[in-house]
């Protein structure tokens, strides 16, 4: 102890970084094993205490991160469709704002059980983990792209719509997945529900439980997010 020094820190002291480069690294290997290891889990598996954990992680500038699913994993010319979409949105964006004049409609699945989902540990400047969604209900016919049906096209025009450019699968650009959806999917974490009317009831009043202004695209997190990227 140093204390004729001022030095009050009763923790054991270590010369050099050999010691904090190898608990760090344990620590990585077991986030390796597990990223979605809590701090007490990795605490009782690394045998230190929780503040310890915490303490190394916000060293290490890693967070929590939610993970996400994507409908299927996109290949390199999905990739190249998205970003040359995207490219001309944002451009459009600059030159005369037109997400308050923006209507989308999209479907959201709701289960009986909804077990809530564990986030797993990441770095702060990478993005969170996308996972290809498990083909489970096996081939279905795609109706992703309704909106370019025939019939949608005619009645589209008759009322002077403009048809946005939307690569396959591009949910996530649509404010209600951004927005609407994320914020129910946080709401329905750990419901369980019995009939289809519990699921309808809850779904009702989720909805009466939101104001008007909480269903504006102008105001929407997805707005907010493009407007940051327009301007830059």
């Amino acid at each position: 102890m140093a204390v004729a020094n001022g030095d009050f820190d009763v923790e054991d002291q270590h010369d050099g970084g050999i010691e904090k480069v190898f608990e760090d690294a344990e620590l990585e290997a077991s986030l390796d094993q597990n990223s979605c290891q809590t701090q007490q889990e990795l605490a009782g598996s690394l045998r230190v205490t929780q503040q310890a954990i915490s303490k190394r992680l916000k060293v290490m500038e890693m967070i929590q991160k939610q993970v996400h699913w994507m409908p299927y994993e996109l290949k390199p010319r999905d990739v190249e469709r998205r970003l040359f979409a995207y490219e001309q949105l944002l451009a459009r964006q600059r030159r005369k704002g037109f997400l308050h004049r923006i209507v989308t409609g999209d479907e959201k699945w709701v289960h009986y059980d909804n077990p809530k989902s564990r986030k797993s540990w990441g770095y702060l400047d990478y993005a969170s983990t996308s996972t290809a969604k498990p083909n489970i209900h096996g081939s279905k016919h795609v109706n992703a792209r309704r909106h370019l049906t025939k019939v949608v096209k005619i009645y589209l025009e008759t009322l002077k719509w403009e048809d946005l450019s939307c690569p396959p699968y591009s949910t996530d650009v649509a404010p209600s997945d951004y927005h609407l959806f994320r914020s129910m999917t946080h709401g329905l974490a750990g419901q369980h529900f019995r009939s289809y009317e519990e699921v309808k009831n809850w779904i009702d009043s989720w909805i009466a439980s939101k104001d008007d202004q909480f269903f504006s695209t102008r105001d929407s997190y997805a707005a907010r997010k493009i407007g940051e990227s327009s301007s830059q």
